[in-house]
């Protein structure tokens, strides 16, 4: 089959959110399929600059199709119009002019769709939230596929997308939180409908013990057990995550953030609470890696490690004493899977339903509802390495029961073949 992904911007160096989740699921689709991918050359989500060149790419075995958008935002004055169209009676007109305030705006990528969607046989839009995917669904939606990436947020209450979820043919939700809000809040008419989410790898077994008070392998009781008694065996080489310790000058407990370190995810409140911790007597760092989006405090125990290449964010994951995923607005949190897939436990923000929902049903970490819980809960993992070992196990296990690589793609081809069939 020849499937499109539109999404509103791509590339390696974009990791996290939604795009990271096009980008692993087109990657992953590419050897069975012939997948084009159609977006713009936006880098900056804040700006929707043009940093990336026009015109046809080749990224991991991908075709990269981009457009150039026809204007930049000025985030200052989207959001005092957002202030405003959220708080005030508007019109339909108004919805359309925040729409292309919030940008991207890329009426060249929208005429290739229109021009070009018969070549396509599934149409596969990433993310409710912004113009190619709104004015795009409108085109073809009886071969359309929508991975919403939704949660209740201002936005999604415009009059703009009360009937935009009715058009496509099929949605692949990333939870069942998200499933049961869309189809609560909207009329649903999809001929093919599934909780899908996204594939997550489980690592292979390292030949290294549980580092910095992590269960070992002889006491997990598995073949690992036996390098670890090797004569050649040298604990502070071969000990979890020493690499990326070594190279941050990392010694002790730390906790690890990945993704944009804005505050809209939750970072800025995320600095406070950690702030309040180490003044409680708290002794792990704060270690944040990803793009920098906001300023950082010079204390001590903040680190940055800055924009990591994939094999350095494994390295950072397992190093990891905890992994914290503060943000209040999550769809599917590939942050927290990873985490879990490594064997490492989180601590989540309870605003997030979605965030609490995996924490339950893997029994894979704790969540904290103000500054106080998030202060206890960290001080109790920090200190308690049988606990650690016991939420990082269950994590694995989840991951391997409902995020395998050969499920999400078995649920993708279902929905093509029901598309198909149609």
């Amino acid at each position: 089959m020849r499937i499109a992904f539109i999404v509103q911007r791509y590339g390696t160096e974009i990791l996290g959110g939604s795009e990271y989740h096009c980008r692993l699921i087109a990657e992953r689709l590419a050897p069975r399929h012939q997948v084009d991918v159609l977006t713009t050359c936006a880098q900056d989500y804040i700006t929707w600059d043009n940093e990336y060149t026009e015109g046809a790419d080749r990224v991991r075995g991908v075709t990269v199709r981009r457009f150039a958008n026809a204007r930049s935002r000025d985030i200052q004055a989207f959001n005092r119009y957002s202030e405003w169209i959220f708080n005030h009676e508007h019109s339909k007109d108004d919805e359309l002019e925040w729409l292309r305030q919030q940008g991207p705006w890329c009426p060249s990528l929208l005429e290739y769709v229109e021009r070009n969607h018969h070549q396509y046989d599934v149409l596969i839009f990433f993310t409710y939230l912004y113009a190619p995917t709104v004015l795009g669904m409108a085109i073809a939606p009886h071969k359309s596929v929508l991975v919403p990436t939704a949660h209740d947020e201002p936005a999604i209450h415009l009059d703009i997308y009360k009937d935009f979820f009715s058009l496509p043919a099929a949605i692949a939700y990333n939870t069942e939180s998200e499933r049961r809000f869309l189809t609560t809040r909207f009329s649903i008419r999809a001929i093919a409908e599934e909780t899908v989410g996204c594939g997550v790898d489980l690592p292979q077994a390292q030949p290294y013990p549980r580092d910095r008070g992590g269960a070992s392998a002889a006491d997990r009781g598995d073949e690992q057990a036996d390098d670890e008694q090797s004569p050649s065996f040298r604990p502070h080489l071969a000990a979890r995550g020493a690499m990326f310790r070594r190279r941050h000058r990392l010694d002790g407990p730390f906790v690890l953030y990945g993704g944009r370190i804005d505050p809209g995810k939750g970072c800025e409140e995320l600095i406070e609470y950690f702030s309040t911790y180490v003044k409680h007597g708290g002794d792990a760092s704060l270690v944040l890696m990803g793009v920098k989006l906001m300023p950082l405090p010079e204390d001590p125990f903040i680190r940055f490690a800055g924009r990591l290449s994939d094999q350095e964010r494994l390295q950072a994951l397992e190093a990891a004493t905890i992994v914290v995923v503060p943000s209040p607005y999550e769809s599917l949190s590939l942050l927290a899977l990873e985490s879990f897939a490594v064997g490492t436990p989180v601590l989540a923000n309870a605003r997030s339903e979605v965030l609490v929902e995996h924490c339950l049903e893997s029994n894979a970490g704790l969540f904290y509802a103000d500054r106080d819980e998030f202060s206890e809960c960290l001080a109790l993992l920090v200190a308690d390495q049988r606990l650690r070992a016991a939420l990082g196990a269950n994590g694995r296990d989840y991951v391997r029961r409902n995020y395998r690589w050969d499920v999400i793609l078995a649920k993708y081809e279902q929905m093509f073949a029901r598309l198909k069939s149609r």
